[in-house]
């Protein structure tokens, strides 16, 4: 088949969960004999918008192409006519059987209404809430207004005016019912596009439960158009998983001959660490992470990895520079995630996923799953999906720093019962996740099913 991969972004230009995913499925559907594309976006205010550029995606003897057009600065826009016209081109030169868009922020609605015009069957993996929720997340953003990062119950065409757009209006008084207005007209029409593209889409997949309920629901999926499919995985960089601490991996490494018995003490002289990976944006839970951390009484330590933000990571630092001497914070960048076990995973003792907002179903959950580390994170949307208090991890109330404390302390006083914990590992299963070979499979049933059903001839 020829697949057309569709997402707001690829690594590592961009690096979270839906790029991560994107880039896997392109390189296995490939692998499989496949002829794969990709189509993304990059950011240069210095060229012209709406250029195209292609590059080659290379990974274990694998080459997906990859085109890229260049969008800067429409981030609240849902539909531009010019990336329309550009994905046209790329489909006329490509030829596809079937589309798989997995998220349209910063594209365009338009490149749904495109394949439609085109006939092309359409898959689209849900990551998040963005068809139902502009803002992608349920949580609104109440600019000026009382209780900032509020959840949200559901879309309301007013309510995400005032409670989330009004920032970008005039901010003049005599203009507030007319600032009010416009922006309430443009959630309705956003929202009744979406509505056609619900009916374009021939099969929408869920990686969560959750997810799939709550899209169902906002939506009015049918049943027969939306399935669950969870994240497939590259199990062979997943393993080999080895505790260490860089400070103590060079005092060992300065013993001439250590024994495993000298190894072993070292390792278990070091705190109980956990880690966070995540870009340093509100929703992510940073916060309430560093300041639960900071109320323990236990030696522990953290280790945060991911992107920084300028508007957000100073800030975050500042809290973890008040944290008590005895607890150590320690910040490192990003990491690419073909080394997730030897980088991130080898240096901690559990993961923590502190969100917010409703995760659907968290990549990091899967892959310290499957290394054996255990989850702390909340009781709450997709999270509480793959967790199970005192079965694979530890479950905190959500957004409540205190009940987070109180498991975070937990784990720093019991280590033994959490890596007796994190070899549960993946619920659904003897413990390991879906493979990535397994869920391309799964996928390729899917498109075959569509393409026949269709009676398109491969």
């Amino acid at each position: 088949m020829r697949i057309l991969v569709v997402n707001h972004g690829y690594p590592m230009r961009y690096n979270a969960g839906s790029e991560i995913y994107t880039q896997n499925i392109a390189r296995g559907l490939q692998k499989n004999g496949h002829k794969v594309m990709v189509f993304s976006r990059f950011e240069n205010p210095f060229l012209e918008p709406f250029q195209l550029i292609e590059e080659t995606d290379k990974y274990d003897g694998i080459e997906v192409p990859v085109t890229l057009i260049n969008v800067a600065n429409l981030q609240n826009r849902y539909q531009t006519n010019m990336i329309d016209k550009r994905f046209k081109d790329v489909i006329k030169k490509f030829t596809p059987d079937l589309v798989h868009f997995n998220h349209l922020n910063h594209l365009s609605l338009g490149l749904v209404d495109v394949c439609t015009e085109e006939e092309l069957p359409i898959v689209f993996t849900l990551h998040d809430f963005w068809l139902s929720c502009p803002r992608g997340q349920f949580i609104q953003n109440n600019y000026g207004l009382d209780s900032p990062w509020k959840l949200c119950d559901g879309q309301e065409d007013q309510k995400c005016a005032e409670h989330c757009f009004m920032r970008f209006a005039t901010g003049e008084p005599d203009y507030q019912d007319k600032d009010t207005i416009y922006w309430t007209q443009w959630v309705r029409r956003r929202r009744e596009h979406i509505a056609k593209i619900v009916q374009s889409v021939d099969k929408f997949l869920s990686p969560s439960f959750y997810l799939m309920k709550r899209m169902k629901d906002a939506l009015g999926i049918p049943d027969n158009k939306i399935e669950y499919l969870d994240y497939g995985f590259d199990l062979k960089r997943l393993s080999n998983r080895q505790r260490m601490n860089q400070f103590k991996k060079d005092k060992i490494d300065r013993i001439q001959s250590p024994t495993e018995e000298t190894k072993q003490q070292e390792i278990s002289n070091m705190k109980f660490t956990f880690g966070y990976i995540g870009t340093h944006i509100v929703t992510k839970g940073i916060h309430i992470l560093i300041e639960a951390f900071s109320k323990l009484k236990t030696p522990a330590k953290l280790i945060i990895w991911g992107r920084e933000r300028s508007e957000t990571t100073p800030f975050l630092k500042r809290m973890a520079e008040q944290v008590p001497e005895y607890l150590e914070i320690e910040w490192r960048g990003e990491y690419e995630n073909q080394n997730i076990v030897k980088e991130v995973f080898n240096y901690i003792d559990a993961i923590v996923v502190p969100s917010i907002w409703m995760e659907n179903s968290p990549l990091v959950i899967h892959e310290a799953q499957q290394v054996r580390v255990p989850v702390i994170t909340a009781n709450a949307g997709g999270m509480a999906d793959y967790v199970r208090h005192m079965e694979n991890g530890l479950l905190f109330k959500h957004r409540n720093i205190d009940s987070l404390r109180e498991q975070l302390e937990f784990a720093a006083n019991n280590p033994d019962k959490m890596r007796e914990l994190g070899q549960r590992g993946y619920l659904y299963s003897d413990g390991d996740v879906v493979s990535i070979e397994d869920h391309v499979t799964s996928l390729e049933q899917i498109y075959n099913k569509i393409i026949g059903g269709r009676g398109i001839e491969k």
